[in-house]
Parts: structure tokens; sequence; C-alpha cells
């Protein structure tokens, strides 16, 4: 397993300095050599005993978005480090205070609220018209410049239109912060950027009143109290809260995406042009909605499914997905071969797909404990790594190409799941020949999945010779 770096150290190029952050999911060290054109810092992600795969995954979406993003509202990426080496980011620092440090007397005066409400609408916007969605805006996750500007961090979260999707295609439940999240990130639907309108409302909301809109609550039924239960208004709790500020908030924060402002440009506007807010019954709200219309709306809230993922299938219609099950439990196994060959003739046919690499591990190899938590971690890892180590031949663009690695003790009730969830079109595998007892296992994996799926099926064997 790879080492998290030591202060002084020089990774490709670049010396170590200072830790400066230790997160849940990432260590931050100060850069003190080898970035000219910025301040930068690296971030290394949390791996190893006691650190949990989605890490890596959050590690790996980042790092393909943020070289995506330009301009102001983003850090600059200088480099990333190999998998198999270091996983590493260096970005550029972000000169300036966290919102969160600036929240922590409690809440601000309106025009203050405005204008630093729409700096922070400012960034949304500039981030979505780059077709990325953040689905983890907070306080902690805004930097307010010198010039008072703002930038946003840490998109571990985040989804790129264009990208695949790595949290959603293996079903992580990744809501961010509970306080912030939306309605569809409750719900597990991750390509609507109004999620992130209705947390830059609860950001609002707090900016205006010192409270959180909906507390914070640590249970999946509190997180869906927000797809019916409306906020107490703002001016419930501040009285200087002006009409104008609360027809914003409120509107930000409206339970169905239809009814929210469709875009953070629009947030900005208002923010900025107070007397153009045109007022509805939100402006002057002083109590909640009345107790029957908000049962209709919990009745309504009761019969979605979590999570829904009908944008996966329509998607899937634009562009064939197409799953190939790698066996890294054996990566010198002599169908490697043959079925990269297979997987690259299917690819020839069609630039529009995606396709997904994926290997089914064995579950429960290692002892209860600390030593498992350590186990998972570095299975995960090292499976990771050989998938990667078995597509680089195929020599795809990133966005075309996302890797998983599941573990189970059923392969073939996880291929079939997996391929279900994600729309996949066809499932390419490898059947070992009856003589190769070794691989018996993977034998019965292709012909179960042959036999069950609901989609195509492209088994490749090697004759007996």
């Amino acid at each position: 397993m790879p080492e998290p770096p030591v202060p002084g150290a020089i990774i490709d190029g670049f010396r170590i300095g200072d830790c400066i952050h230790t997160g849940a999911q990432a260590w931050i060290y100060r850069i003190v050599e080898g970035v000219a054109e910025f301040s930068a810092v690296m971030k290394v992600p949390r791996f190893g005993p006691g650190e949990p795969a989605e890490n890596l995954i959050s590690f790996e979406t980042e790092a393909s978005i943020l070289p995506a993003l330009s301009g102001a509202h983003v850090p600059r990426v200088a480099a990333t480090g190999d998998l198999a080496q270091l996983p590493y980011l260096v970005l550029e620092w972000v000169e300036g205070v966290t919102l969160e440090s600036l929240l922590r007397r409690g809440g601000l005066p309106p025009e203050e609220v405005a204008r630093l409400g729409a700096a922070i609408a400012d960034a949304v916007h500039a981030i979505h018209q780059q077709d990325a969605i953040h689905f983890d805006l907070k306080p902690d996750n805004v930097v307010v410049k010198p010039d008072a500007t703002v930038a946003l961090i840490d998109f571990g979260l985040a989804h790129h239109m264009r990208f695949p999707d790595l949290l959603a295609e293996e079903k992580r439940f990744a809501a961010g912060s509970a306080p912030y999240v939306s309605p569809e990130q409750v719900l597990g639907r991750r390509s609507d950027k109004r999620s992130d309108i209705f947390s830059l409302g609860v950001i609002l909301y707090e900016m205006a009143t010192g409270k959180l809109a909906f507390g914070s609550p640590r249970t999946l039924a509190g997180l869906r109290d927000r797809l019916w239960l409306d906020p107490i208004p703002p001016r419930e709790h501040a009285r200087g809260v002006l009409p104008w500020l609360q027809e914003i908030v409120l509107r930000c924060l409206e339970p169905r995406a239809d009814d929210r402002y469709q875009s953070a440009a629009h947030v900005a506007f208002d923010l900025r042009n107070p007397e153009q807010v045109g007022l509805t019954a939100r402006a002057s709200k002083s109590g909640r909605t009345a107790f029957l219309s908000q049962t209709r709306r919990w009745w309504r809230a009761r019969r979605e499914q979590l999570p829904l993922a009908i944008e996966t299938a329509t998607q899937a219609r634009a562009a064939p997905v197409i799953l190939v099950a790698v066996d890294t439990m054996h990566p010198e196994d002599p169908r490697q071969a043959p079925l990269r060959r297979v997987v690259l003739q299917i690819l020839s046919v069609s630039a529009d797909f995606r396709l997904i690499c994926t290997s089914v591990i064995r579950a429960g190899r290692v002892t209860a404990g600390e030593d498992a938590a350590a186990g998972a971690s570095d299975l995960h890892l090292e499976h990771r790594i050989r998938l990667r180590h078995w597509a680089e031949p195929l020599q795809l663009p990133r966005h075309r190409l996302s890797l998983h690695v599941i573990e189970s003790l059923r392969a073939e009730s996880a291929l079939l799941d997996f391929a279900e969830r994600n729309s996949v079109d066809l499932i390419v595998l490898g059947a070992p020949s009856p003589t190769q007892h070794a691989l018996a296992w993977w034998r019965s994996v292709a012909s179960g999945v042959t036999a069950n799926a609901r989609c195509s099926v492209f088994v490749v064997r090697i004759p007996e010779l």
C-alpha cells in the first residue's frame, strides 16, 4: 500500500510542507516547492486501515472533474498522482476565508447576505455553465476571496454531465452534508442542477438567521422530511430579514425543483436587485404550511422510491452501456487478452458508448475488527489498480470509461444487480474451460449471468487445445 506523505518529502517534483488539514476523506499538505504559478496544496485521500473505499471513489471523482473546470470560481489543478503509486491532487490554495468561519458568530445583516449570497450564486452558475453540479454546497466548501468573489472547493461528490458518475453507478449513498442536501439527492437523483439551488437556499437561510433550515438530521427518515416539510420562515427567527430576502430564500427551498429558481444566475440577480423581486405569499409567511397541505405533501413523499434512477434510464437510451466483467482475482488468466480483444471489436462499431469495467471480488476474506477494515480498503485499491491496468491498452478517453470493484460472495447476483441498476445494454465476460478447476467459480458465474440477464450477454471462451 502507498504511504501518506511526510513533511519534507519530494513527490514527483513537489516538496511537501506541513499537513494543514485532516478531514474525513483526505489529508491536505502545503506545497513548498514545485509549483511556480500559484500557492498550492496537495490533497491525498485517506486510505489504508479503517478507511472506507468511498474515499478513493470521491478522489477519482474530483480528479476527473476539477481539471475540466476553469475560471476564478474553482481552484486550478497542477497535477494528479498515479493511483498505483500515490493518489493525490495538487491544487491551487485559494486565498480567503471560508463562509463557515464568517458564520460562527451567527446570522448576517440582510445587505451582507445579499452581497455574499450573490457571489456564491455567481460561482454556482459558473460551474453549472460548464456542465458540473457540485452536490456538496455548504459553508465549509465556500471560500470568500479578498476581492469579495467566491470559489467553491471539494468536488468529491460532484457530477459532470459529460463524465461517468462513479458515485451513482456504484449506488453509493452520496447525499453530501445532511443539513444542506436537496430532496433530489435524498432520492438518489444526481442529474438536476437545481439541487445546488436548494443547497444555496439552505446556506442563505443560515446566513440570514444563524440557524439551519432543516436542522442536522442523523437518519434517512429525517432527511426525507425535506421532501414535504417546509422550514420555519426566516423572519420568525430574525425580524431583520426583509420580505424580499425571505421570498428569495423560500423560493430556493421549494421541495419541488420546478417551483424553485431555475438558474443560479436568477438568484444572483434578485439578490443584487431586491427592488425588482416579485413578492408572493412566501414573503409574508409567518408559519409553516397548513397542516392539511403538509399532510398531502407527506403522502406524496411516502410514495417516492429510494433511490430513484429515472434519469439513468433516460441517459442510457442516448448511448449504449457496455459492462465487461474482469477477473482481477486471476490477472494472469489466459482469458484476459481475448476478452480485451473482443471488447475492442465491440467498441469499434460505434464511438458513442460508455464502458464499465467491473470486478467482483470475494468479500469476507479477512478477519473481523480492525483487520477487516484494513483489508477492505486494501483489497478495493488493489483490484481497482488491476482494473485500470487491464483497461489501459484500450486507450479510451476518461469520459468513456469507469472502473468499479464490487465485494460480494455471489458474483452472479452482484453483476446482474449492477447491470440492471445502471441500464446496461451488453455484458461481456469470460468463461473458463471445464479443465480450469481453479476458475470454477467464474464458470458458474458466466452460466448464471447468461441465463438470467435482462440484457444481451457475450461470453468469451478459450477453446481446448
